[in-house]
């Protein structure tokens, strides 16, 4: 399974468009916030489920969630932007959500700095940004695959 991740894309549509041809090959896509209306703008351009949750610039949009759980292919994944969880100063909040729900998979964005780790089995995932990377990163989004291994592949354009 395929699994398309993306962050503050803060509506770049030209930056979206370059990455829709790896989306649309996705068997799923996660949009971790900023500008949640991107991610139905995704949904509609490759007719696959985006999961999505809200940043803290998607604080108009009165639906969506800050935050969301869901199962694939047996991992138990939790998204959300970060923001809430302090994630410019690192990952120690996500990580103590993470082993006490006893996840598998962690997708946030917020810092628009592209990050994969593993500690204590627990994947963390940060795409980067699409629209504003920061960190001396480029514009950059993940696809994740989960087979009999987990593979992670990060994507600038």
């Amino acid at each position: 399974m395929k699994i398309g991740i993306i962050s503050d894309t803060h509506g770049d549509m030209r930056s979206i468009e370059k990455a829709i041809p790896y989306l649309e090959k996705c068997d799923l896509i996660i949009h971790a916030g900023d500008y949640i209306d991107d991610a139905e703008y995704i949904h509609y351009a490759t007719d696959v489920e985006v999961k999505c949750v809200k940043g803290n610039s998607d604080l108009y949009r009165f639906d969506g969630d800050y935050e969301l759980t869901f199962s694939v292919k047996n991992k138990k994944f939790f998204v959300c932007h970060g923001h809430y969880h302090d994630v410019k100063m690192g990952i120690n909040s996500l990580y103590k959500l993470a082993k006490r729900e006893d996840m598998d998979v962690v997708v946030f964005g917020h810092t628009h700095i592209p990050t994969y780790k593993t500690i204590d089995d627990i994947i963390f995932i940060n795409p980067g940004s699409l629209a504003y990377p920061r960190g001396k990163s480029d514009k950059s989004f993940g696809v994740l695959t989960i087979d009999n291994n987990i593979f992670y592949e990060e994507i600038k354009i």
